[in-house]
């Protein structure tokens, strides 16, 4: 027994010292790009109360001007293609479904979607609030995103460049752009769930 409570100290020992203090250190202030091999953008809505119905965008940059000594002075910019839209519709030979929610008047309607933050809150050590201006189908309202910063590294094990981590969620009301396509039965919130690696714009991030 006191062999099995001495256990976990003697592991302790087992690690070098600098190895157990050892952090990364963090990326430098400058402009970064979202990384597109690190990036998703997932939103999902219900479907006659039963499941909620899921669908992806696959074409998204972000720029992001950070400043990790005053995050909130941050600037962050995101563009969609409402074409790169992704529902993996099980039947293509019926209907190009991927087409039709991004291009068609009823839905998407082929415009640019673009958020562009006005006001960052940081809420917490690892987390924050920002307010942006989304503008979809043509109009632009208030969003407000929920944001964990998961961190970030002066240079990543794999390609030695800094880079920065974020998750975020935000829940959209459609009707509000006029997207009012089979409400109630289709639901009239739209949930959206975006996890994101940002890498350095070339020459302007300091090492």
């Amino acid at each position: 027994m006191r062999m099995l409570a001495v256990l976990p100290f003697l592991l302790t020992l087992a690690v070098p010292v600098d190895a157990q203090d050892a952090a990364p250190k963090p990326a430098p202030a400058g402009v970064y790009l979202s990384d597109p091999a690190h990036t998703s953008l997932t939103w999902k809505i219900s479907h006659f109360g039963l499941s909620n119905y899921t669908a992806r965008f696959t074409g998204i940059k972000a720029r992001l001007d950070w400043n990790p000594a005053e995050s909130a002075q941050s600037k962050l910019e995101v563009k969609v293609d409402p074409a790169s839209v992704r529902t993996d519709f099980p039947f293509p030979e019926v209907e190009d479904f991927d087409r039709k929610i991004g291009m068609e008047p009823d839905f998407l309607a082929g415009k640019e979607i673009v958020f562009v933050a006005r006001a960052i809150e940081v809420t917490g050590g690892a987390t924050g609030k920002v307010t942006g201006d989304l503008t979809f189908r043509g109009e632009t309202r208030p969003v407000t995103l929920d944001v964990r910063f998961n961190g970030s590294m002066a240079e990543h094990p794999m390609d030695k460049k800094p880079h920065l981590g974020f998750s975020a969620t935000a829940t959209v009301r459609r009707t509000a752009w006029g997207l009012g396509f089979a409400v109630p039965v289709l639901g009239e919130d739209v949930e959206v769930l975006i996890e994101t690696e940002f890498v350095p714009a070339e020459g302007e991030v300091g090492q």
